[in-house]
């Protein structure tokens, strides 16, 4: 990713991923994505909210457990801390916090030729 532009995009279509498999999934569970920022409501779990991040050209994920950052290496998004993917975190997390189960894909950091 060399160009702004190609984070950005990269990113969005991360966001759009998610939020397809939020749809697709049997879970109930409202969703509104603006601007890079994806809103996942977990009623009175609360709110996880996962975005881009452009300084870092990192996918950030904030919810009641803390705050994670996603840097794309080896072709997926993995935490900078410990290295779980995006994906099965997100799916951790709405287990965890909003106590339903959403299958996540394995979400790519690399850009579609």
């Amino acid at each position: 990713m060399s160009a702004e532009s190609d984070f950005v995009a990269l990113a969005d279509r991360v966001l759009g991923a998610i939020a397809a498999a939020l749809d697709a999934g049997e879970a109930d569970l409202d969703w509104t994505l603006n601007d890079g920022v994806l809103t996942l409501d977990c009623g009175a779990g609360g709110k996880i909210i996962v975005n881009r991040h452009q300084p870092s050209r990192e996918i950030w994920v904030a919810a009641k457990s803390g705050g994670f950052h996603f840097r794309g290496q080896d072709g997926a998004w993995l935490d900078t801390r410990d290295g779980a993917e995006l994906g099965a975190k997100l799916s951790q997390l709405l287990r965890t916090q909003a106590g339903i189960k959403v299958e996540m894909p394995v979400l790519t950091a690399a850009r579609s030729e």
